[in-house]
């Protein structure tokens, strides 16, 4: 099988489809270790199979800070990159930042675009959701939604999301990617609340 290198989420270069999305949770100041979107939408071909079954995944975070304070740095479906390791940019291309259908390319640092829509935002009880319309990934359907609660002692932030693999893409694969998208930036939430 020919090996090819692809941009990653951060810009490093892979051409071994094992490597971790991002690194480990705990360390999210340092580089974030990726695979290659391309590449790993080529080499999970070669161990996956078709599925009509909608995964789900569910990250989380307790904080010392208040939910207000919270959801103040996450509140805004335009600036992610204010939060987010992994992200450079925000342009909205239709819509009014946190209304509904508003329609965002969110741009990777290195470069890999993400177009998604804002399906609800509700400001009350600070949560909104998205779709993704168009990306690099091996997934459709893609549905998600970030949550700030107020816990005893500070906030506590969920990140959620129900999707499916396109045939030829490894569930496990997607799970991973997700999961590693949503603990990189939730793991980064502690340091930019404070």
């Amino acid at each position: 099988m020919k090996t090819m290198n692809s941009k990653s989420i951060d810009g490093v270069s892979s051409s071994s489809p094992k490597k971790e999305i991002f690194q480990s949770a705990s360390s999210c100041t340092g580089p974030i270790r990726s695979l290659g979107v391309g590449l790993m939408m080529a080499g999970a071909a070669a161990v996956a199979h078709a599925t009509d079954k909608t995964v789900s995944v569910t990250e989380a975070v307790n904080l010392s800070a208040p939910s207000s304070q919270t959801w103040e740095k996450i509140k805004d479906f335009n600036s992610w990159q204010a939060w987010h390791p992994a992200f450079a940019s925000t342009e909205i291309i239709s819509g009014r930042g946190n209304t509904k259908g508003t329609v965002r390319v969110l741009t990777t640092k290195d470069g890999a675009k993400f177009t998604e829509e804002l399906v609800s935002y509700d400001a009350a009880s600070h949560t909104y959701s998205y779709r993704i319309t168009e990306s690099p990934l091996p997934i459709t359907d893609y549905v998600s939604k970030l949550e700030v609660k107020t816990v005893k002692g500070g906030s506590n932030v969920v990140w959620s999301s129900n999707f499916h693999v396109k045939d030829g893409a490894s569930e496990a694969e997607m799970k991973k990617t997700i999961s590693g998208v949503y603990r990189a930036g939730l793991d980064n939430l502690g340091p930019v609340t404070k």
